[in-house]
């Protein structure tokens, strides 16, 4: 699956790709729209984009895990040997995986906190646009599609935007990059 954005100018538009897309056999559930009249995008049947879809809180989601687990079972090992070794062999192995799943659940807590305030790194691209009354589709579509799809909306929207995450853009949002 691939993302595309649609940076589309206006609701009327948004809504006839909305339905373009449809007949083309996209589901509700491969297209999210994000925009500030989000009521009226509602009132004509096209599917709001979630949290999920227009925040950092999934990425964030699995770095919390990604350090949270391995760290919470460093402090297992720590706890261990700084209580002395009263637990026996079964005692460290389940004091490490206890303190692992705590820390990979604190992690991920903790981490989601923070991705649920960070934009999608397009949405934070386009912020200005949207602010302005633009609206901002999120449609996933199959690799093998990709190019029919782009071609057949530029082709009947050429005023419509249509962009997808580069791994510039990517890495920089997750902070490992430029």
């Amino acid at each position: 699956m691939q993302r595309l954005y649609f940076l589309t100018p206006d609701l009327d538009t948004t809504v006839n790709i909305a339905h373009e897309l449809d007949e083309l056999g996209l589901t509700k559930q491969q297209v999210h729209v994000t925009g500030r009249d989000w009521q009226a995008l509602e009132q004509r049947g096209v599917n709001n984009a979630t949290l999920r879809q227009t925040s950092d809180v999934v990425h964030a989601a699995w770095r919390g895990l990604k350090f949270g687990l391995p760290l919470g079972c460093v402090l297992g090992v720590a706890v261990y040997y700084g209580l002395g070794e009263e637990f026996g062999p079964l005692g460290i192995v389940a004091l490490i995986a206890g303190m692992g799943v705590f820390g990979g659940l604190f992690g991920i807590w903790t981490s989601t906190m923070v991705g649920v305030s960070v934009h999608d790194v397009k949405v934070d691209k386009y912020e200005h646009e949207l602010h302005e009354g633009a609206f901002l589709m999120m449609v996933d579509v199959p690799n093998e599609r990709e190019e029919a799809i782009y071609s057949i909306i530029h082709r009947h929207h050429p005023e419509v935007v249509i962009d997808k995450v580069t791994r510039s853009e990517l890495k920089h949002h997750w902070g490992t990059g430029a």
